[in-house]
């Protein structure tokens, strides 16, 4: 009776650790999807009394909405960065459109790599060259598979595929998703868990949407109608992301996170905040963010917490169990896992902004791509230009530009003269300058302000890569 027991008992023994295993073995799929100058009310779900996003709208009643999610900085190359390194971008110089990231950086395609993972990006890259030879491409950050674009994109797009330049025929952010999908059913034929970052070209001008996404503005001024249909295109890819990996039976075990990587331009497409895409107001830095995972968020929630794109790289690192490497830049960005495990909606790490006063670097990706294509075509393929070095030193006693230290509810927002306050929880729109009332809440934030763009600058020179 007792050998029998015992046996019983080991039984349960090995099958409950071959469980646990399983479970940990067996990593979640990844995929961070990007809007392009999404302003935070340009959301069905928000209200928006105009648009039509049905897909993004069963996602914020399915998973977790966030309600006070932030791009790292009020324009897209360096919102991307921060997406990709868990920093801020000024850290690694990338402060305006155009810049690329520098060769000493970790992403979070080289990070999971290491783990297992294969990797692909989709769409829009705008960190440097998309050449095969380059080391700012996608390739040489990490991605496995890469059908990328240098900057913002149109219908019938041009990418480079590995290093190849092709057309995709069709509208922009379908024409993307068709070629993520496809990777994506490759890969599922494997074990393989993967992160595909998709970032598309729209809603950035200029607006050209297709006939089935503009019959429903069509009592719409005709550039209303332009810019709302491609933000239902993007909305339609996401559906078909959706469906897609429900066909895979990966809908279960893949996070799927959708932002946009800066506020918006037009009136009405901040939902009431102030500011706009360029600055660093409400309006110029929180965007619409919804996380869906079914085996880890089983109901829909909405959060408060403040989080931003810097965040991702933390985070997915925790949920598939990668150390951060040991020669890690410093961070910016904190892991969200006990958040999205709905364990607390604080954050107690305060977020900075700094908007750096350097000049864009503005270059069409279709002409880009086109002029390569013509040197594969010929044979004749020019050299990569060398990008991703420390271009030159910085003052550390002096932080020009536009700044911002968001700590809980509290916002100090610098920009010309004495630095303005808000309670953001209360005053979304930042009519009420509370500075005044609360002088020392202000020099407490200043003084930790001033101590981060310190630690930015000292990135920004190339420290990190020295340790």
């Amino acid at each position: 009776m007792v050998d029998c027991m015992i046996r019983i008992f080991s039984l349960l023994f090995v099958a409950t650790c071959l469980g646990c295993t399983s479970y940990a073995a067996k990593k979640p799929n990844f995929i961070l999807a990007m809007g392009d100058d999404q302003g935070w009310g340009e959301m069905g779900y928000q209200g928006h009394k105009s648009l039509k996003t049905p897909n993004f709208d069963d996602m914020s009643k399915s998973g977790l909405r966030f309600d006070r999610f932030y791009a790292a900085a009020p324009v897209c190359s360096p919102t991307r960065a921060s997406c990709l390194t868990g920093r801020h971008p000024n850290r690694m110089g990338v402060f305006k459109w155009g810049y690329p990231m520098r060769t000493g950086e970790t992403t979070i395609a080289e990070a999971l790599k290491k783990a297992g993972y294969t990797t692909g990006h989709f769409g829009k890259w705008h960190l440097g060259s998309v050449r095969a030879d380059s080391a700012a491409c996608p390739g040489a950050n990490g991605f496995d598979e890469w059908a990328s674009a240098p900057n913002f994109y149109e219908n019938n797009p041009l990418f480079s595929h590995n290093g190849k330049v092709v057309e995709v025929k069709g509208e922009s952010s379908l024409a993307t998703m068709e070629v993520a999908l496809r990777w994506m059913r490759k890969v599922a034929e494997s074990d393989k868990p993967f992160l595909a970052v998709i970032w598309f070209g729209n809603p950035h001008g200029p607006h050209i949407g297709v006939d089935k996404f503009l019959k429903p503005y069509a009592k719409e001024s005709k550039a209303m109608q332009n810019f709302y249909a491609e933000i239902t295109g993007m909305d339609a890819a996401m559906g078909e992301l959706r469906k897609g990996l429900r066909e895979m039976e990966k809908h279960e075990d893949t996070l799927l996170w959708y932002t946009s990587d800066n506020g918006g331009l037009k009136p009405n497409s901040m939902g009431g905040l102030s500011g706009k895409k360029g600055n660093l107001l409400e309006g110029g830095i929180r965007v619409p963010a919804i996380l869906e995972w079914p085996t880890k968020i089983p109901e829909p929630r909405t959060s408060s917490a403040p989080c931003n794109t810097s965040d991702f790289y933390p985070t997915l690192l925790e949920l598939a169990g990668v150390p951060l490497p040991k020669d890690q830049p410093l961070l910016d960005g904190i892991s969200l896992v006990p958040l999205i495990e709905g364990k607390t909606e604080i954050r107690k790490k305060a977020m900075g902004f700094w908007d750096f006063p350097a000049p864009g670097r503005s270059r069409r990706a279709r002409a880009m791509l086109e002029a390569l294509r013509k040197e594969q075509q010929k044979g004749e393929q020019k050299p990569a230009p060398k990008e991703g070095h420390v271009e030159k030193q910085y003052s550390t006693k002096s932080f020009p530009g536009p700044a911002a230290w968001i700590d809980g509810d509290w916002k100090l927002i610098r920009v010309k003269g004495s630095p303005k306050l808000f309670n953001v929880a209360k005053d979304f729109a930042e009519k009420n300058d509370i500075a005044g009332k609360h002088p020392d809440k202000v020099a407490d934030m200043e003084k930790a302000l001033h101590s981060w763009q310190h630690s930015v600058t000292l990135s920004l020179n190339g420290e990190d890569y020295k340790k």
